[in-house]
């Protein structure tokens, strides 16, 4: 993975996909890729194995955002919302002739729809991640391996559920 300060680490780039109405996480994937990109679809499938079922919106950032990707998922029945730059700058602009699926999302995030959808993102998706790092402590992989450290990240993340169901049984 790319270091901001110039040079690579060997990491993991760890995927959460979560229930914005428990904030469980539904599914969980790890690679050894930097980029996100190419990493939805498998996301999603993920999520349909575990549930039995597509859900009926997907939210997610601008490292998700692929032609390629938005092609793949057209036809998913899913409301996709992928944001295609950074949240608050001025809209990019995509050639629809080269970038038609890009250039539907840009329109589709212009919306108030779409763009009170994709504000939800921050605190259904987000969260997790930080009682992750905060409330269980877990910040580096203690076992080396992709298939190991993606065992590890899956049980990190049942850790993370397990303490969740706790607190919202009634006391």
């Amino acid at each position: 993975m790319k270091r901001a300060g110039g040079g690579f680490d060997a990491s993991y780039n760890a995927q959460t996909a979560v229930d914005a109405y428990r904030h469980l996480i539904v599914a969980a994937e790890l690679t050894n890729c930097g980029s996100d990109a190419g990493e939805l679809p498998g996301m999603l499938q993920a999520v349909k194995g575990n549930l039995g079922a597509l859900p009926e919106q997907v939210l997610a950032d601008t490292g998700y955002k692929a032609e390629a990707v938005f092609e793949a998922l057209a036809g998913c029945g899913c409301d996709l919302v992928v944001a295609v730059g950074r949240e608050g700058k001025q809209a990019l602009r995509f050639d629809p002739e080269r970038s038609p699926c890009t250039a539907a999302m840009v329109a589709k995030l212009q919306t108030e729809p779409g763009k009170a959808a994709y504000r939800r993102r921050k605190w259904i998706a987000e969260p997790p991640n930080g009682w992750i790092k905060h409330v269980l402590g877990f910040r580096q992989f203690s076992l080396r391996g992709l298939h190991r450290v993606k065992a590890e990240w899956k049980l990190v993340c049942l850790a993370l559920n397990l303490r969740r169901m706790a607190a919202m049984q009634p006391s």
